[in-house]
């Protein structure tokens, strides 16, 4: 119960906000409205799924918003030919897996720091779609609009993909040598190496799936919308690393489970919605996810000074 007092106090908030929606404002829970709202945040749960192994290696990954456009951009001039959704989601996942290469090879093979590494590929990543598309939008074919499917159910199938994504890492994390990397490295990188590890190799491939991630979401979020943005994906970094951190991701790495992700992605998504129905004024959704998440950072760093580590 200790060792998950964190997942388990973000898990019960959630819990009562809910209930005191269920309670002040019951069109929250309508069944369309809710699944609308389900499959828009589903892409943003696969990104942050892999931010949190990013930061479970001690790195993180600022990059991903930008990376998101291109991948959408990708994916919605390739979704134009014949090859439909498979080339689409072919396409993006690679270009996805080459930005996240480029990041691990800078990261764990020169050594730089992350934060400044993926700083510099957000910038040119973001840069360089806009002088490339010139904020020019993409059509997309009817085909792609919900796998082909009726809208409800092709809003059920993008939260089932983003579901499955979830557990998936999940049990990897908790059940494979290979997620028990992760925390090996993010814990000790140095002592990681002498048990026989490779935190370079490690951290690496963190990168590439974490790239390989954000390309499988910008496909599920592009069945969403008739057209590709080529903005899309601004300010997606910050919501990602917020969903890790407050479900108890430390930033110091080697500590924190994907079900905490879920709940802290969860809470901070029901916020905005929450407030309308609660008839907030909607400034007030900033502040009081900052504030949520300043709250998670304190009381991991209270955590670890009592933990003496």
């Amino acid at each position: 119960m200790k060792r998950h007092f964190h997942e388990l106090s973000v898990a019960g908030t959630l819990v009562l906000l809910l209930l005191v929606l269920a309670v002040l404002a019951p069109g929250f829970f309508e069944p369309q409205p809710l699944l609308s709202r389900l499959a828009t945040a589903a892409p943003r749960l696969v990104v942050a799924c892999g931010v949190a192994l990013v930061i479970l290696t001690r790195q993180i990954d600022i990059s991903i918003g930008s990376l998101f456009g291109v991948c959408s951009v990708a994916a919605g001039l390739v979704a134009t030919g014949p090859t439909g959704i498979p080339g689409a989601l072919a396409t993006s996942m690679l270009v996805g897996a080459v930005g996240g290469a480029v990041n691990g090879t800078l990261v764990a093979g020169l050594g730089l720091p992350s934060i400044v590494v993926t700083l510099a590929t957000m910038v040119t990543l973001r840069e360089g779609l806009r002088l490339w598309r010139q904020g020019v939008f993409i059509n997309l074919p009817d085909a792609m609009q919900w796998f082909g499917l009726p809208m409800m159910r092709g809003q059920a199938v993008v939260c089932l993909i983003a579901v499955g994504v979830l557990v998936a890492l999940a049990l990897m994390t908790r059940h494979l040598a290979a997620g028990r990397y992760l925390y090996a490295v993010g814990s000790d990188a140095e002592a990681a190496r002498l048990a026989g590890l490779r935190p370079r190799l490690t951290t690496f491939l963190v990168f590439v799936g974490m790239g390989a991630l954000v390309g499988a979401a910008a496909v599920m979020n592009l069945v969403q919308s008739p057209q590709v943005d080529p903005s899309t994906g601004r300010g997606l970094e910050l919501e990602a690393i917020a969903a890790a951190v407050v479900g108890g991701v430390a930033v110091s790495g080697g500590r924190g489970s994907l079900w905490g992700v879920f709940a802290g992605f969860l809470l901070l998504s029901c916020i905005n919605p929450a407030l309308t129905y609660l008839g907030v004024k909607p400034y007030w959704d900033k502040a009081s996810q900052g504030a949520i998440i300043l709250l998670a950072v304190v009381a991991d760093g209270w955590r670890r000074r009592r933990g003496g580590t």
